[in-house]
């Protein structure tokens, strides 16, 4: 297989997005990508993308999305694995350049949802949940990590005001990137005391509805070198899926499918876990933030909330997660998350985090997590400095 390279990265900004519609807000961010990469052309184009049927009324997303970018004719795919589509998108690419089909592609993901109301978002996002068994039952995506919070509550001790720090730290590090959703800083008795919205997670404690895209060209290590654009190599790449419903699982204080990813990513790359040096995890609400930082094994089960108070997880931290802000700040347009995720990775590996975000000491290595719904699918990416 050939060396993968990222050699450009673009964002639309994120938040509600009034006046960008589902098309211009992928355009945005495709054309900065290009850009940003020097690429003459594209071979193939992936698009993450969870609902735009249910939040934009637009299906035929691949086709769309390389027609108004001005590329029609070009091969373009949709991918949907729930909230992990982007890092799915960003594996088919990886794939497709790695196998040797394509030499240049782009990984992009995308969604626009404010254009619905606060019901049709629940609805539209309650299909990565189990239909028959827990969402016809009236569970929610903030039920169902509340129910995990209180597991996680009851067998290691995690406290609110744990689930507190993650906020804190996330939008410390957000409020510094320009393109966050919410780039602000709040206090732990901030979050503590804003709206509960499912026991024990308050409105604080969850990412929010957002509008937005972003885009990453991969190519082979030669192009990239004559391209002389900085660039990294996407050096492991693993996937999993676990039980949909969380009443199938054996145990609701870990994300199994995060840890079975994660492995494989490794073990693609040739690394150890104490190789990675930070990481961008999909922090949908703290808990999970927490949940996964132990599924992954960078903490042992029932210390990432310790370790979070501690500051371990802060820019200057032993290990430092979500330096973008994560999905809590930052924003969290379901179908582009696993692509944005890439591009903060990517950006501190090439020493180009905004605003005094970039984490200290140069790091070589980084990983990002992308998952679905509870847990049900995870992708890992393992990167590192060419």
């Amino acid at each position: 297989m050939r060396d993968v390279c990222i050699v450009g990265v673009g964002m639309s900004k994120w938040g509600e997005v009034w006046r960008r519609s589902f098309r211009q807000l992928f355009v945005d961010a495709a054309s900065v990508a290009i850009k940003d990469s020097g690429v003459d052309h594209l071979d193939s184009l992936y698009v993450g993308c969870m609902s735009g049927g249910l939040f934009a009324q637009q299906e035929h997303v691949g086709a769309i999305c390389a027609d108004y970018l001005g590329l029609a004719g070009l091969p373009a795919m949709r991918v949907e694995s729930a909230c992990a589509s982007g890092g799915m998108a960003l594996r088919a690419a990886y794939i497709e350049v790695g196998s040797g089909v394509s030499d240049i592609v782009m990984a992009s993901g995308l969604e626009k949802m404010t254009d619905v109301d606060g019901d049709g978002a629940t609805a539209a996002l309650a299909g990565a949940a189990d239909q028959e068994y827990e969402v016809f039952h009236g569970a929610t995506f903030p039920g169902l990590y509340a129910m995990m919070a209180h597991a996680h509550m009851a067998r290691y001790g995690t406290t609110s005001e744990m689930l507190a720090a993650v906020a804190v730290k996330n939008h410390k590090n957000g409020a510094k990137n320009p393109v966050a959703q919410y780039p602000f800083e709040i206090t732990v008795e901030g979050v503590l005391n804003s709206v509960m919205v499912a026991d024990p997670l308050h409105i604080l404690d969850c990412s929010p509805i957002t509008d937005g895209a972003a885009a990453a060209i991969l190519t082979t290590e030669e192009i990239a070198k004559k391209l002389g654009k900085p660039y990294v190599k996407i050096v492991g790449s693993g996937v999993a899926t676990d039980t949909i419903a969380l009443a199938q699982r054996d145990d609701l204080t870990t994300i199994r499918a995060a840890g079975m990813a994660a492995e494989r990513a490794l073990r693609m790359a040739g690394k150890k876990l104490s190789d990675v040096q930070f990481a961008e995890v999909h922090d949908c609400f703290t808990i999970a933030e927490l949940v996964v930082l132990e599924s992954l094994g960078i903490y042992e089960p029932g210390k990432a909330g310790p370790a979070t108070v501690a500051g371990e997880t802060s820019l200057d931290g032993r290990f430092p997660v979500n330096p973008s802000g994560g999905l809590k700040c930052k924003g969290h347009p379901v179908g582009a998350t696993g692509v944005a995720q890439a591009i903060e990775v990517y950006k501190q590996l090439t020493g180009q985090a905004e605003n005094g975000r970039q984490i200290p000491g140069s790091p070589k290595v980084g990983m990002t997590h992308n998952m679905g719904g509870s847990g049900a699918s995870s992708v890992v990416h393992i990167m590192e400095v060419a």
